[in-house]
């Protein structure tokens, strides 16, 4: 076998079970340590692999966070269902925190024209809710971020320490027994304290969300009240929320079809 194929076989292998050892290239390969040795040694160099002490395993990968106003293209008919569930929980004489997610932007959107107080650091949230007269709006001040059109800083998180609400809809990258995780530091502390200023905390998060872990970790799964999202997970999942006290709500798909 040329050293093109094995090195084929190799990443096939390797796309399987995650890693590989020099001793399981010689036997599967019928190649001496040398070769086996070159053979990681090229897959290095054209950075498909990381080689460790005695063998490699794949390079991390990680999803890149795109900008707010592309995610809203990619708002999915999933986190519209979401969405209007997250509102129906909502009640005339409610206070409620939305951050800056467009998960939660969907539930900003089904949001009711009612006497009712909203709490946010986004400006797609405030801008949404802008229509609905009867709503009364606090946009907290702070330094935007442009891209991700959220408002972050000590000024938020000082102004948020002023209130103290019913609910708060929070939006995640990740939510997994590592926590809930975002890909930005300045945006998790600013729900950390969003989270410390209610009485319910509700997570929305499709199912892509579930069992991922990103970056930064804002709160524990035990500060999580309920999870909404549009597929019942896994067993394990499901008493992984069951152990940290987390009520669960399914989305119905056909809900948003009405």
């Amino acid at each position: 076998m040329y050293q093109e194929e094995r090195l084929v076989s190799i990443m096939d292998f390797l796309q399987k079970h995650n890693r590989i050892s020099v001793e399981q290239i010689c036997t599967i390969f019928d190649v001496s340590r040398d070769t086996a040795r070159r053979d990681l040694v090229r897959l290095e160099e054209d950075k498909a692999i990381v080689r460790t002490r005695g063998g490699a395993i794949l390079p991390s990968v990680h999803d890149e966070v795109k900008s707010y106003s592309k995610r809203l293209n990619f708002v999915t008919e999933e986190k519209q269902v979401i969405g209007i569930k997250a509102a129906s929980l909502i009640y005339p004489g409610d206070r409620v925190i939305l951050d800056a997610s467009t998960t939660v932007q969907a539930c900003a959107e089904q949001i009711k024209n009612m006497d009712c107080t909203i709490i946010t650091n986004s400006i797609n949230q405030a801008e949404v809710l802008s229509s609905n007269q009867e709503i009364n709006i606090q946009l907290l001040g702070g330094t935007l971020q442009q891209e991700h059109r959220f408002l972050y800083g000590s000024t938020v998180i000082e102004k948020l320490s002023d209130y103290h609400v019913d609910k708060v809809f929070i939006g995640v990258v990740g939510i997994s027994e590592k926590g809930l995780t975002i890909a930005h530091e300045e945006d998790g502390l600013v729900k950390r304290k969003m989270i410390q200023q209610s009485k319910q905390v509700i997570v929305l998060a499709d199912h892509t969300k579930l069992g991922h872990t990103d970056f930064f970790r804002f709160a524990d799964l035990q500060d999580v009240d309920l999870l909404i999202t549009d597929q019942t997970p896994s067993k394990e999942f499901r008493e992984l929320l069951y152990k940290n006290n987390v009520e669960l709500l399914t989305a119905d798909l056909e809900e948003g079809d009405e």
